[in-house]
């Protein structure tokens, strides 16, 4: 009787609703400083990335701008000199119903970006082949380790400021 009880209860939450509405580059620069210098193009690239989230309640019910915002610098391995940089803003519009308000946080900065990247990664793929340099197909992010990390971090500051007053 128990078993019944459960089931029936399962079946009356609410479904999860979620719908991308839009997605847009909100900003996005590209520097060809390699071209700009006129240096060799048979230099061997080292590239680092680096990735920050944002999300913020949009003043429609259930709506969410989720952005993630690359910084992406390739230098050459032997003589450290910029070849390129890339910065963009990538956000995207999103409907969401029925995500309890405590898994809200971690959902808009966890499966949000994750529907997003791959968008992210072909406008830099094309971006740096248009540049002049081989495409750039960017590792799949680990947005629940960046996640983690960032409140890692900010507990640590809290921490600190704690101790410091």
């Amino acid at each position: 009787m128990a078993e019944e009880g459960a089931g029936a209860q399962a079946q009356q939450q609410p479904q999860l609703k979620m719908n991308i509405l839009a997605q847009f580059i909100r900003d996005m620069s590209f520097e060809n400083i390699l071209a700009q210098k006129g240096g060799a193009t048979d230099i061997q690239p080292d590239v680092q990335v680096q990735v920050n989230l944002d999300a913020k309640k949009r003043n429609v019910d259930h709506q969410y701008e989720v952005s993630i915002k690359l910084n992406v610098t390739s230098k050459a391995k032997e003589s450290d000199v910029v070849l390129f940089v890339l910065e963009m803003d990538y956000a995207g519009v999103f409907h969401i119903e029925n995500v309890p308000e405590d898994q809200l946080h971690p959902f808009l900065l966890i499966e949000c970006p994750r529907m997003l990247f791959p968008f992210v990664r072909r406008v830099v793929s094309d971006v740096t082949r248009d540049g002049g340099f081989p495409p750039l197909n960017l590792e799949n992010i680990d947005f629940v380790a960046l996640y983690r990390n960032e409140l890692l971090r900010r507990q640590q500051a809290e921490a600190a400021s704690a101790t410091k007053s």
